[in-house]
């Protein structure tokens, strides 16, 4: 089936582009989401007249997205969690916590965005985490998990944080 996209879609064509796709996958997703049309002769002078349309909002989406990236950029949660001695959580912390975490600290992310290609966090430390807002924009960010026992290192790594983070939010 070959079909005309109205957006970028992964693994598949950027805006604009006719591409071919097995029929069921066109019929019952792309068309009903209003990520493609079906390629036919009406359909792509309907596309050539709205082009420039698709292309602004496209460059309006992306444009928003940068603006957050810059936001979210040198930003550094810190989570405590229950561990054990050896620093392994008696938990983990998901796209969920890391999400609720940030949208607290005021910079709205939403969990399906936030990226862990290695899974739950399960133990103590710092881990760099991905956050891809749009298809071309990633940002990263810095997740510091703590243990609950208020250690004195601990309150240092925090405090340090705290002062890294207040200076990125004054700029």
């Amino acid at each position: 089936m070959q079909i005309i996209l109205l957006q970028r879609i992964v693994n598949l064509g950027k805006l604009g582009e006719t591409v071919d796709v097995k029929p069921g996958y066109g019929r019952n997703y792309l068309i009903p989401q209003g990520k493609a049309l079906p390629a036919t002769k009406a359909n792509i002078e309907k596309f050539e007249a709205r082009r420039a349309e698709l292309e602004a909002e496209e460059a309006r989406e992306v444009a928003t997205a940068q603006t957050r990236a810059d936001a979210l950029t040198d930003v550094n949660v810190i989570m405590r969690a229950k561990s054990g001695d050896e620093g392994k959580l008696f938990g983990s912390i998901g796209t969920r916590d890391i999400a609720e975490a940030l949208t607290n600290s005021g910079l709205e992310v939403d969990r399906s965005e936030i990226k862990l290609p290695e899974g739950t966090l399960r133990q103590i430390g710092e881990y760099n985490v991905d956050i891809q807002l749009h298809h071309d924009v990633t940002a990263s960010i810095l997740v510091t998990i703590l243990s609950e026992d208020n250690d004195d290192e601990d309150q240092d790594v925090e405090e340090e944080a705290v002062d890294q983070n207040e200076e990125t939010s004054e700029e």
